[in-house]
């Protein structure tokens, strides 16, 4: 498989430094950390992301996609941004349940100090590319089968990866002002992932959602 990726990309040295971390552990211990479930005798892993449902062998880190799983349907085992928040959280995270509370991201750890990059790469984005455009992000939420949410002038909730879930909420612009979003974070991310993992959350879904759409 060819990842999206040039030799010197930033994403060349994490991919490499977290599949050779995980090529070095325990799949039971990973699937009793992270409540991913493991099939010893296939060697794979078996979690949905964003309403698809992978399998994931291990140690070499093949994925595949069910093509049951889904109507509509973007690639994401292709995608470098996408497998290394797999990787991450394989490697890394942990499964926690959620209190039902949603967090903005300035409200988690370091949220603060990457916000502004995180308003441009996925707040403006989802703005400028659904606010006005909202039949178009209706199909495309439906396709994943998110649940309708009444909030702003049109809001969904999904499932990223098991367990952890995001609501993405619209407001279209008008003469006075341009459209606006925001992006909600069920209370049990900061346990697994880290604020730059929150952004490529944001990043992938919104691809995902563009492609759908």
């Amino acid at each position: 498989m060819e990842l999206q990726y040039d030799k010197d990309s930033k994403e060349r040295i994490p991919y490499e430094h977290y599949m050779e971390l995980l090529q070095k552990a325990d799949p039971e211990e990973i699937s009793a950390r992270t409540g991913i479930s493991y099939d010893q005798q296939s060697q794979t892993f078996t979690l949905h992301l964003l309403g698809v449902a992978y399998q994931v062998h291990f140690p070499d880190y093949v994925v595949r996609h069910d093509p049951e799983s889904t109507v509509g349907y973007y690639p994401l085992e292709n995608a470098i941004n996408a497998r290394i928040l797999v990787l991450r959280y394989l490697v890394e995270g942990h499964a926690a349940p959620s209190t039902g509370k949603y967090l903005t991201y300035r409200e988690t750890p370091w949220g603060t100090v990457y916000l502004k990059q995180f308003q441009g790469r996925c707040l403006m984005r989802l703005a400028y590319g659904f606010g006005n455009k909202q039949e178009a992000f209706r199909s495309a939420m439906e396709k994943i089968g998110a649940t309708p949410l009444e909030h702003g002038d049109i809001a969904y909730e999904f499932e990223v990866i098991d367990g952890f879930r995001v609501q993405m909420i619209l407001w279209a612009g008008d003469d006075e002002f341009p459209p606006s979003s925001q992006i909600l974070f069920s209370d049990n991310f900061p346990i697994a992932f880290q604020a730059e993992d929150m952004a490529v959350v944001g990043d992938v879904s919104i691809t995902m959602i563009k492609a759908l759409a």
